[in-house]
Formats: structure tokens, C-alpha cells, sequence
């Protein structure tokens, strides 16, 4: 891809204003996170007036609103990280963390002047599409809310998942989950025991190992874990980005570029996971010196097969003198601390770093289609969406960040951008006239889904239990391909693919 389609691929394409029209939209967008402030920020560009974001918290931000866990950051470079049409150029370092992310999402919502859209402390528990009126109906605390089109953003790691354990509720001492940090809580000199040695207890359990007594990480499966090349940005950074953007731009192109070279590993061209595994195996080695405790901690299944992590920190964390990894099985909790197969560990906090539901998409809200159909039952075999974005029997549903749309190695703010483009492109039809309520065909739904399954059990994601599948098998997280096949298939919507829903007529009492 030459150096211009590259540029273009990497910005988000400046939205010319939709002329006012005889067939005005109102639009509720679900979510106040990167994706929802994506759409609503791309609804104001457009010229799109009557829009509401509903947030059921007090303030906008999604996981880096409700992330606060010590060391929570970023794994994506924050260039890269960012909106296209919005970077920033005094990031403090090249992996920002959550505080930093989180100032720069609220100052991108303000500056483009979307915050007076959005309706905090209001969370919309049940939408149903009424087929008289071709409307949607949502209800949230303060009553009913009606929208021609919903776009629900509420993104795929938002709900904690917490351990199936016996006496999950019997332990007497503090007990939260990393995505729900208890901050008045002072582990200072305390017996601290964490389960899981996922992407949160990397970085969390290297800032909280200085102050603990004893740290007790239960390991189910090791983590392949590879250097993170991070770095603080200095005044220089800034200035250079200042008066030459063409430099963060560069960067943010290179970045973009090995992201899609991972993407490869795991998928087209698998045989580059040895180089990354590489790099897994000098992490390793050079940290930890203890064979047995290296022994421990070699993954058992290929390498991508579960999401690749990046730390500097986490090895060395490992490999200090209050620090123990547990690979026994767990039994249970007791009140006392965690058992095991071979015994009881002590503990006086318990900290749960067990990721989230991710193949839960939009739960617990109720979504209620054509015919009253739930969502919950059109996908009882998985979740699925044609493009991550139109379910069939949904008419002017829109999804940003739904299924299949994750990604194994790049930025999901570019997936995120495209979708968002292409929902604007489905509604400036609707403004036009040449359109009014979309439903994707369902045998165009079918064979996209179909494609992508097919492709992604060819992938590395296919070999392991893993937060990408759900409990059958089926992967209904990740994208199958390249995030520039994404951008090409997004580009253009096409309105073949959906079908008129036309409104349904009331029955007359006799």
C-alpha cells in the first residue's frame, strides 16, 4: 500500500455536513466511550442535530472511566490509540496510562462540543423496535425514550467476570475485581493472593508488589509476554509534533503497519509467530533465572492462541522474594484465603484479575427485534453481526465495537472510526429519502458469518480456550483478516444488503 492510501487508511475521512432534509433523525446512541463519543462526535460533523448519548455512569469514559486499578494503561501505542481526526500531541509517554487516556477523551468530547448530548446517570435497561411506528423505544429510569435508530456502544469488555469458585462469598477479607478497585483499601504489609495472570494483573501486580507482605499470584494458564517498548516523551517530543504533526503521523503509520504484521501472525501467515515468540523467550530468560520458576511460566499452547501481553515489569515482579505463583488447580475460597489441590493459601486481600465477559454483547439490556424477537435468542448460537455492525430482524440497529470486530494485534479506535463511518452512510440514505428503515438481509448476514467463522478457525484463536471464544467453541470476538481489509470492505455501504422494512398496520376493533 503506497504511503497516500496508507495516510488515508489511517484518517478518519472528513465528514462533509448532510443537507438538511425533509426526513430528520433522532438517534440514541448507548455508551459514552470511545465508541459512542466516536459516533456521536461524527453525528455532530455531519450536521446531525437530534442525537442523545445515553451513559447509565455519572461521567463518560467506559473502561478508562471505570479502570482504575494501579498501572492501568494502554497496550496499544497511544498515537495509534487515539482518534485519527483528533491526535494529541503531548501524550507523556508512548503507552499513556488510564488517567492520561481518560483527560484526553474528555477534552476530544468537549473541544468537538458533543458533552451537552450526552445523558449521564441514565441507563437503558430494554429497547424494542415498534413495527407501526418503525421506531425504537427505550427504557431508562426516566421513563420511556423514542429513536429512529439505535446504535449501541457498549463495548466488549465492560462487565467483570468473576471466578465459578465455591465460597466465592465466604472469604472475610477485602475482596474486589481489578476492573472495580477498591482504593480505600491499604495493602500495605498485607497477604495479598490475585487470580489471574491476565492483561490487568500484568500491570497491576508490579505496582502493588513494593508494598505487599506476601504476594500469592494463582497462574491457570501462563501468558506469553514480550518487552513493551515504552518510553516517556520529553518537551522535545512535543515541539516536534507541534510544528511537524508529519512525524506523529509517520509514527502512528509504523505502528499501524506492525500491528498488521501480528494480525498475520495469528491469521494468514502464521509461521511469524515464531518471531514474536522470540521475543517471549528473551523476555523470559533475561528476568527470570530460576529454571523452575521458568518452567511455570512457559505457556502451554501456541503462541497468539490467547492475547500476546507486553510488559517490562511483569517477569521481574515474578521472580522477587515475597512473590509466589500457584499453578495448582483451585478448589475453592475459604474464609481464611484460597485453596488449592495441594492446600490452603492465606490471604488477607483477594484480588480478581479475571477479565471480562466479553462474548456477552449488550447484556443485561433486553433488545427486542421484529416479530418481539430477543436478541438473546437470535443469537443463541453466538453472537453475530453482518460487518460487527446490522443484526437480521433489527432494523436501524447499529452496533459499534459488536462481534467480530476485536482485534489480536492493532488499534480497535480505527475499527471503530470505520464503523462509525459507515453507520453515518447508512443514515445519510435515510436523510435522503432513497431509504427509511434498513434490515440486513438475512442470507447476506448468513454468508458473512459464515465466511468469517470459516476463516477463523484457520486462525491461531482456534487452538485454545480463550475470552475470544464462547463456551462452543466459536470465536465471536475477533476479526479475521486485516484491519485494512476492514477499512476496504467498510468504505462503501451497500444498500443491497439490506432490506425496506415497511410499517406494519394496526388491526381495526370490530
Amino acid at each position: 500500500m503506497s504511503w497516500p492510501g496508507a495516510r488515508r487508511a489511517l484518517t478518519f475521512l472528513n465528514v462533509t455536513q448532510t443537507p438538511k432534509s425533509a426526513h430528520p433523525l433522532k438517534v440514541a446512541v448507548i455508551g459514552a466511550g470511545f465508541g459512542g463519543l466516536g459516533m456521536a462526535i461524527t453525528l455532530k460533523r455531519a450536521g446531525f442535530t437530534d442525537f442523545t448519548v445515553f451513559e447509565k455512569a455519572g461521567d463518560i469514559g467506559g473502561v478508562w472511566r471505570e479502570n482504575t486499578y494501579p498501572g492501568a494503561a494502554c497496550d496499544v501505542p497511544s498515537p495509534l490509540y487515539s482518534y485519527s481526526f483528533a491526535p494529541n500531541r503531548t501524550w507523556p509517554r508512548r503507552y499513556s496510562e488510564q488517567p492520561d487516556i481518560l483527560a484526553y477523551l474528555r477534552r476530544t468530547a468537549e473541544a468537538e462540543g458533543v458533552l451537552d448530548h450526552v445523558r449521564l446517570n441514565t441507563e437503558v435497561s430494554g429497547a424494542e423496535f415498534d413495527e407501526v411506528t418503525r421506531k425504537w423505544r427505550l427504557h431508562t429510569p426516566n421513563g420511556v425514550v423514542e429513536a429512529d435508530v439505535l446504535v449501541p456502544a457498549t463495548g466488549q469488555l465492560s462487565r467483570p467476570a468473576l471466578p465459578d469458585l465455591p465460597g466465592l462469598d465466604t472469604f472475610r477479607g477485602e475482596a474486589f475485581h481489578s476492573a472495580e478497585w477498591n482504593h480505600d483499601v491499604d495493602l500495605t504489609g498485607k497477604r495479598v493472593a490475585v487470580i489471574g495472570t491476565g492483561a490487568s494483573a500484568i500491570q497491576f501486580v508490579p505496582r502493588i508488589q513494593p508494598k505487599v507482605a506476601k504476594l500469592t499470584v494463582f497462574q491457570r494458564s501462563a501468558p506469553y509476554v514480550i518487552p513493551k517498548p515504552d518510553r516517556a516523551y520529553t518537551r522535545w517530543h512535543h515541539r516536534v509534533y507541534r510544528l511537524l504533526p508529519q512525524v506523529q503521523q509517520a509514527g502512528r503509520l509504523g505502528t499501524w503497519s506492525i500491528g498488521e504484521l501480528l494480525t498475520s501472525a495469528f491469521t494468514s501467515v502464521q509461521p511469524l509467530g515464531k518471531l514474536v515468540e522470540l521475543l517471549f523467550r528473551y523476555n523470559l530468560r533475561r528476568h527470570v533465572s530460576d529454571r523452575r520458576l521458568r518452567e511455570r511460566l512457559e505457556p502451554g499452547y501456541r503462541i497468539g492462541c490467547k492475547r500476546v501481553l507486553f510488559s517490562n515489569d511483569w517477569y521481574p515482579t515474578l521472580a522477587q522474594s515475597n512473590v509466589e505463583v500457584v499453578t495448582d488447580r483451585i478448589t475453592g475460597v475459604t474464609p481464611d484465603g484460597v485453596r488449592t489441590e495441594t492446600g490452603l493459601h492465606q490471604a488477607d486481600v483477594l484480588i480478581y484479575g479475571t477479565g471480562f465477559k466479553a462474548t456477552e454483547f449488550l447484556a443485561p439490556m433486553r433488545v427486542c427485534g421484529v416479530g418481539g424477537r430477543e436478541l438473546s435468542e437470535e443469537w443463541a448460537g453466538g453472537a453475530h453481526a453482518y460487518l460487527g455492525i446490522s443484526v437480521p430482524g433489527f432494523p436501524n440497529m447499529f452496533l459499534i465495537y459488536g462481534p467480530n470486530t476485536n482485534l489480536g494485534g492493532n488499534s480497535i479506535i480505527y475499527m471503530m472510526e470505520h464503523q462509525c463511518r459507515y453507520v453515518l452512510q447508512l443514515l445519510r440514505e435515510i436523510t435522503a429519502g432513497r431509504a427509511s428503515c434498513l434490515d440486513i438481509r438475512r442470507d447476506v448476514a448468513e454468508r458473512f458469518d459464515t465466511e468469517v467463522q470459516q476463516r477463523l478457525q484457520a486462525s491461531v484463536w482456534s487452538g485454545c480456550r480463550s475470552w475470544y471464544r464462547e463456551d462452543d467453541g466459536r470465536i465471536s470476538t475477533n476479526w479475521p483478516g486485516l484491519v485494512w481489509e476492514y477499512h476496504r470492505r467498510t468504505a462503501k455501504a451497500d444498500l443491497t444488503a439490506y432490506r425496506e422494512v415497511s410499517p406494519k398496520k394496526t388491526v381495526k376493533a370490530a
